[in-house]
């Protein structure tokens, strides 16, 4: 089943019961540069009560009800995300207090609602996986399979030469098969890949 990132960041605001819920959701790379924007809204909001958030970047998810009640806040964003088949994805809600006690049933829909409202209209993208492969090959032949590597929109990530030339490519890991095949036809079966 595809997963889905955020073509960019969404953001909503509701006021509910004297407090505001500032939902904010955005494509990161992965928890390093989801604690960054976490940093960014802190920095942004200094007099919030709250930011709450979930993040769900494969094996490197989280969440934190940041002084809620245990369970309100983070659990329902991180579940938001879940019922959206998203991932590489941060969401925060930055909460101000207004006065009105809203119960651990009222926080639950307080904070499900506000990241809801975000997503509601974002526009999402499927989420490729992304691998690297090492074709090793003679000098004679780098010049058709930097060509090939243009060509098929891959990145080429890191260039060594020695005997041989050694080169790097980032592509979609469903590609990485039928990129061996390409060039071991491509360079008449002298293309090899090494594992190191």
């Amino acid at each position: 089943m595809p997963t889905f990132t955020l073509a960019a960041a969404v953001s909503a605001e509701l006021e509910i019961r004297k407090s505001r819920f500032i939902a904010h959701a955005l494509p990161v790379a992965d928890r390093e540069a989801a604690m960054d924007e976490l940093r960014r809204l802190r920095a942004a909001h200094p007099a919030a009560t709250h930011v709450c958030w979930a993040l769900l970047a494969g094996g490197q998810s989280g969440m934190s009800d940041d002084g809620e009640p245990s369970g309100t806040a983070g659990r329902p964003i991180l579940e938001v995300l879940r019922h959206h088949d998203l991932d590489g994805v941060l969401a925060a809600v930055v909460r101000y207090y207004g006065g009105v006690k809203l119960g651990a049933g009222g926080l639950v829909r307080a904070y499900t609602d506000a990241i809801a409202s975000a997503l509601l209209n974002a526009e999402r993208v499927e989420r490729i996986a992304l691998a690297c492969l090492v074709v090793e090959m003679g000098f004679a032949d780098e010049a058709r399979v930097r060509r090939w590597i243009e060509q098929e929109g891959a990145e080429l990530i890191d260039s060594v030469y020695e005997l041989n030339v050694r080169l790097t490519i980032r592509m979609p890991a469903t590609a990485i098969d039928p990129a061996r095949d390409a060039l071991r036809d491509l360079t008449q079966g002298r293309a090899a890949f090494p594992t190191t």
